[in-house]
């Protein structure tokens, strides 16, 4: 028999469900994960989520191998309610349908321009940018960290209207206690393996989009197991039923687990899966 206190599994990818690659490019998910995911989807009815900071352009890849009942992208900026319906064209456009399967979670793109001109007055060679609609707004080159992304450089005078995603910065160690008091009120921030800051608007986070998923699925936090690695997926981890690091996490993500599975390289998930689902 299959573990039944579990009705959804909610999976971060970069350093949980993906292998590590020598470039980001490269990490990957294996055949066995997939077998394990769809088999417990559509098998058992487990219904399965994606929870990730990457935005839709290199998370779609993984997205459409897996039987995804639903995807946060952009560590929450962007929820996907019912991924069978949506496309890149769709979820890179900025338009919202109106069937309400899609919401955006952001702030205004002229905010976001006054943010980054504000923290290069005091932080001249920062790097920084905007990411809007799957499009990073620069002042330095992306290609330097993720070969395939789209960018413009700017001075963060000519950014089109819209509503931005988040603010990324990638500062120097030297530059973090600099950096920090110029982070205005109506910002939050995450950092991403420990490297990328990460500006969005306070409602656009895992835990909040964890909470969204189960509102809109009638699913209840005790019957969520969710799995995560680094610091953004804490509060996710913390509010699910279960929340499971993987053996490779970072240690205060380890420390308020309620469980470990192997690591991310040893398909840890598929691993938990396999184990509590009978598979």
């Amino acid at each position: 028999m299959s573990d039944e206190r579990f009705r959804m599994i909610v999976a971060d990818l970069d350093g949980t469900l993906l292998h590590d690659g020598d470039t980001f490019e490269r990490r990957f998910i294996t055949e066995r994960t997939i077998r394990t995911i769809i088999r417990m989807h559509d098998d058992l009815g487990v219904k399965f989520a994606i929870a990730t900071a990457r935005p839709v352009s290199t998370a779609m890849r993984f997205v459409s191998r897996l039987p995804v009942d639903a995807c946060v992208y952009l560590n929450g900026a962007l929820v996907d309610f019912d991924p069978a319906r949506s496309n890149e064209r769709m979820l890179t456009s900025g338009q919202m349908p109106d069937d309400g399967h899609l919401m955006k979670i952001g702030f205004p793109s002229r905010r976001a321009c006054e943010v980054c001109r504000t923290i290069l007055d005091v932080l001249p060679d920062v790097r920084i940018g905007i990411v809007m609609n799957d499009v990073r707004y620069t002042n330095f080159d992306v290609r330097t960290m993720w070969k395939t992304q789209s960018f413009r450089y700017t001075d963060f005078t000519d950014v089109p209207d819209g509503i931005a995603d988040k603010i990324i910065i990638l500062p120097q160690a030297e530059q973090w206690d600099v950096l920090r008091p110029l982070i205005p009120s109506d910002f939050t921030v995450s950092i991403s393996e420990g490297v990328m800051w990460m500006l969005m608007n306070p409602s656009a986070n895992k835990e909040h989009a964890l909470n969204l998923l189960g509102e809109r699925m009638h699913i209840p936090m005790d019957s969520i197991a969710s799995f995560g690695d680094d610091l953004i997926d804490v509060r996710m981890l913390e509010l699910s039923g279960r929340g499971v690091a993987v053996a490779n996490a970072n240690p205060r993500v380890l420390a308020i687990a309620d469980e470990i599975c192997p690591a991310n390289n040893e398909d840890g998930v598929a691993q938990w899966i396999e184990r509590n689902f009978n598979l």
